[in-house]
């Protein structure tokens, strides 16, 4: 099982689905503003397999001065690039980074969804196992009658019907490696596809020689075997490869092809989800999933949000509220106007992330690929001192081929080149299960390094949704008419107060709303304020530091009439979630721009000592800067602009969904579940992942350690060569794929810790 290039595009060819190199044109109308005079484009290229093939790609792209970076992702072959539009005041032209990836011997296209390429391929590797299968089984019951001593003739007649058999077989089942092979060298360069076909070819040759001169030996059935082996390998690594894939292939079967467009004059026209645009009017019937994201503009219907929240709760959305793509409308059709691209949309964002968390250039992986990149030199070197050694110094130079034969085969990094991309994969789709999103592998290896947590306040520790304390002194009259107020305002307190309310609340006819202070109503009775308490009561005294609720004061003409206090709530988790952290060796701190008193009594409730109150965002990252400067690894957790800067300065961080903007982007991890304990599975998988791709190198070197030097000793026919290899790459991909079930165990496992934890302390915080 060769990890580099096989011949996918031979697949592709004789399956149809080659496509033709985009123009200019189409580049620049698939490509996306990053603004700054940058702009990226997504390609799709299919033959990809290993880090060769990866660095092949990029170092030729970085050549050229226009492109500022460019990026593999082994896992979805396909390549992003950013270029800048303009280079010494010439406009760049885009159809060059395509005609440039395609000199590498690769083909390319615009990027797709590759999913019924990607069948096609694993239904001819299926076909090519069951010819070679078919062919293996029919020589070996030819050889049989040679190896039970048939006479001259007899024997002969069996080898030219043996070869006979073998030769359409090794066609069409070698296709794959010869394709590849040969692409490789029109372009100047090797892959482990090489020795392969080398191996191949040579074996069949060595028979055919030995049936020409009558000699009493060859080795067909063993050449045919070796293919059949070498296809079960390929096949295998496909299928391991798609279903760690998967995770990603679902949440593309998420977006709906196309939509229903509202035009002017109440006229319908469907249109391909790639052609809808911000300002289009979009009809999404019950049962439909949302195409892009928007806002509702008609309608009231009940959304499963599980792809933003992770929850099974529905919820219920009317005209105003935004919705993101990828989400479910269940009961009543919805008219939104869309907001954003499809390519720039939610669901979008949420795919680009699981994408990039295989294509990271992580320590492990460049390790990795150094290893591949330099094997295949080593391998043809060791082969031809084989070869020349076994001739000289043993005299049978037919020997000495078949032992170079096994050499090529059985040294093929495949185990190496699969040791890290297939657990970095496995693990960030079983971290998307558990409603954690990774950009890139190196964040979990950053993160598994991790030794020192720094918590932001609200919106992270807590939900940034207060809630209305009990209001039993408080007159109905008096918090319907807070109420009505507080329904015009977006301030969080006014939102918290009115949602609070239920039953008819008074309208207000003059009511104007002051940044920062609060609402005002002039009615006949006078002057209502709903807000702070400087602006609504300004001759009173402030209230006192120590108070840790936030609180909004209704007054009429300066007196108060009522005040209501509000609490954020603490986020699902939390208590549990720091706990467990504390448990792998974390120290763990609050750091909050809120104020001291609320912080440090937010601090006493988890049972944290060390907390900060009052710090600037620059403090923040002074903080993290000050922990690295100590020697500590810092995880930061953060949701807010004011925590961007702290996201990017720490060794690794992690932001809710909730998050804004600048701080998701900023953050190496997003988790969506309102959940705290994300985090903690966040840690735990990657430590976990980390410890798995030791292993796997561990494997793969000790195979190595032990494989080469049997073939080189001639105690390895080429078909054991072949099983040894394929056997490998099997047993590492297994290892990686033992992540798959680790998330059950770890849930278990953290949820009996929280138990343990509640039972021990009496308080558990939801």
């Amino acid at each position: 099982m060769s990890c580099c290039a096989p011949g996918t595009e031979s697949a592709l060819d004789q399956a149809g689905l080659r496509k033709a190199l985009p123009s200019s044109e189409e580049m620049m109308l698939a490509s996306r503003d990053l603004g700054q005079g940058l702009r990226q484009i997504d390609l799709s290229v299919p033959g990809v397999y290993c880090g060769t093939c990866i660095t092949t790609i990029e170092t030729c792209l970085k050549r050229l001065p226009e492109v500022e970076r460019a990026r593999v992702n082994l896992s979805s072959k396909r390549v992003s690039i950013v270029w800048r539009e303009e280079v010494a005041d010439v406009r760049t032209d885009p159809g060059i980074l395509a005609k440039a990836v395609a000199s590498t011997g690769y083909d390319t296209h615009l990027f797709t969804s590759a999913e019924e390429a990607s069948d096609e391929l694993r239904n001819q590797l299926i076909r090519a196992v069951g010819l070679t299968g078919f062919a293996a089984a029919n020589i070996m019951l030819l050889s049989v009658s040679v190896w039970s001593g048939a006479d001259a003739s007899t024997r002969d007649m069996f080898h030219w019907i043996s070869a006979l058999i073998a030769a359409p077989a090794l066609i069409y089942g070698g296709r794959f490696f010869y394709q590849s092979a040969y692409r490789a060298l029109k372009h100047g360069r090797t892959n482990m596809d090489v020795p392969i076909a080398l191996a191949i070819t040579l074996s069949y040759a060595v028979s055919i020689w030995e049936t020409m001169h009558s000699g009493s030996h060859a080795w067909f059935d063993a050449t045919v075997s070796l293919l059949f082996f070498l296809l079960i390998g390929r096949t295998l690594d496909h299928v391991m490869r798609d279903r760690a894939r998967s995770a990603v292939a679902g949440l593309a079967r998420l977006s709906p092809r196309g939509a229903m467009v509202l035009l002017n004059g109440g006229a319908r026209e469907y249109r391909a989800i790639a052609e809808l645009v911000p300002g289009d009017t979009i009809l999404v019937a019950a049962g439909e999933r949302v195409p892009v994201d928007g806002v509702i503009i008609a309608g009231t219907s009940d959304l499963d949000m599980s792809i933003v929240n992770g929850e099974s709760a529905t919820r219920i959305v009317q005209p105003g509220e935004s919705i993101q793509a990828g989400t479910l409308n269940l009961t009543g059709p919805l008219t939104i106007r869309a907001t954003a691209l499809a390519r720039e949309s939610f669901l979008a964002e949420i795919i680009g992330l699981m994408e990039a968390a295989e294509g990271g250039r992580a320590r492990y992986r460049r390790l990795a690929d150094r290893a591949a990149q330099y094997y295949s030199p080593v391998v043809h070197l060791l082969a031809l001192i084989s070869f020349v050694a076994w001739g000289i110094f043993g005299g049978d130079w037919k020997q000495a081929m078949l032992i170079a034969i096994a050499v090529l085969i059985i040294t093929c990094p495949c185990a190496l080149g699969l040791a890290v991309p297939v657990v970095q994969v496995v693990a960030a789709g079983e971290l998307f299960k558990n409603g954690v999103m990774v950009k890139d592998g190196s964040a979990m290896e950053r993160l598994a390094e991790a030794d020192t947590v720094l918590f932001d306040k609200t919106g992270t520790l807590t939900l940034g949704e207060p809630r209305l304390l009990d209001m039993a002194d408080v007159p109905d009259d008096a918090l319907l008419l807070a109420a009505g107020l507080a329904a015009n305002s977006r301030h969080p307190l006014s939102q918290a107060l009115y949602g609070s309310v239920r039953g008819a609340l008074p309208v207000f006819d003059a009511v104007s709303e002051i940044p920062g202070c609060g609402v005002e109503a002039r009615t006949e009775k006078g002057i209502y304020r709903l807000g702070n308490r400087r602006f609504c009561c300004p001759t009173e005294a402030p209230r006192s530091e120590g108070d840790t609720a936030s609180e909004v004061v209704l007054s009429l003409e300066g007196e108060e009439v009522a005040c209501f206090r509000f609490e954020d709530q603490t986020r699902p988790g939390t208590c549990q979630a720091i706990k467990t952290l504390q448990g792998f060796g974390f120290s763990a701190e609050i750091v909050s721009g809120d104020r001291p008193s609320a912080v440090k009594a937010l601090a006493g409730k988890l049972g944290l000592e060390s907390w900060n109150g009052g710090f600037t965002p620059v403090d923040k990252a002074r903080r993290c800067e000050q922990l690295a400067a100590e020697g500590r690894k810092v995880l930061m957790v953060g949701d807010g602009i004011n925590d961007a800067p702290a996201l990017a300065a720490a060794h690794v961080s992690i932001a809710p969904a909730s998050a804004a903007d600048i701080g998701r982007q900023a953050a190496d991890f997003v988790f969506v579940r309102e959940d705290l304990r994300s985090v903690a599975f966040a840690v735990d998988i990657s430590r976990r992942a980390g410890r798995l791709i030791r292993q796997n190198f561990a494997l793969a070197i000790g195979y190595n350690i032990i494989a080469v030097p049997i073939a080189l000793a001639g105690l390895a026919t080429p078909m054991i060569a072949a099983i040894a290899m394929s056997t490998s790459s099997i047993i590492v991909v297994t290892n990686a794929l033992r992540l798959s079930g680790f998330e059950r165990k770890a849930t278990r496992k953290l949820e009996q810790r929280s138990a343990e934890i509640g039972m021990a302390t009496g308080a558990q915080i939801a």
